[in-house]
């Protein structure tokens, strides 16, 4: 039995698509509106979300691109929308998946098994990742430098991890805001830059003076083992 969390604003779809997935064995939570499907999912950490786009108080892309910078719980976006951008917009925001209305309850369910069942198969648990004497455990999300844990926000882990999981590649501020923060059609690169300042410190080094976090200026940022 999965725990799903449906955001829908039209309460005669809510009820029924309630009725229809318990049905299918489903614990099923439901909000109408975007913001408290938010709280309700950072609350009750569903094992995924089934997300309207046409939602009362915000439009669902932003919706998902907020839970996506907290959470990587599957999401299965429903809509009636089915033009080709707002498809290719919804998954670029993170959704793992694309139902258009109408929709039979049986369908929903088959696509919401099938991404749990892929996320199964990913989440087997991930091999450490070390450069130098940086530790990182995604399983955890825990790393460690020199031995000494260190205290990262959620952004700055995933940050840490993303450079660390490509040693010695130049990654782009464009590709860092699209793949750390989810922000796939733009944002600010003083995000990014803020982030970097943040990390280096609990590194225990500066821009002026690298040792894992190296700037490429006008491409971009790596992290390299700095004794090789």
């Amino acid at each position: 039995m999965a725990h799903l969390l449906l955001v829908e604003d039209d309460a005669r779809v809510r009820s029924a698509l309630t009725r229809a997935l318990t049905g299918h064995g489903h614990a099923v939570t439901s909000a109408g509106a975007g913001m408290p499907g938010l709280t309700r999912a950072l609350e009750e950490r569903p094992d995924l979300v089934v997300l309207d786009l046409g939602l009362p108080d915000l439009d669902g892309c932003e919706v998902l691109r907020m839970l996506r910078a907290v959470s990587a719980v599957p999401v299965i976006v429903a809509t009636a929308r089915d033009a080709e951008p707002e498809i290719v917009r919804a998954l670029d925001a993170g959704a793992d998946d694309y139902v258009v209305k109408p929709f039979s309850a049986a369908q929903l369910d088959a696509r919401i098994r099938a991404v749990l069942r892929r996320g199964r198969t990913e989440g087997a648990e991930p091999a450490p990742v070390r450069v130098g004497g940086l530790l990182i455990e995604e399983a955890g999300r825990e790393a460690f430098l020199d031995g000494v844990r260190l205290e990262l926000t959620p952004k700055e882990f995933d940050l840490l991890h993303y450079l660390a999981a490509r040693p010695g590649q130049v990654v782009s501020k464009r590709e860092l805001l699209a793949e750390v923060w989810r922000m796939a059609y733009g944002g600010g690169d003083k995000t990014v830059d803020v982030h970097l300042s943040w990390l280096r410190r609990k590194l225990g080094e500066s821009a002026h003076r690298p040792r894992y976090l190296q700037t490429v200026h006008g491409v971009g940022v790596k992290l390299v083992d700095p004794g090789a």
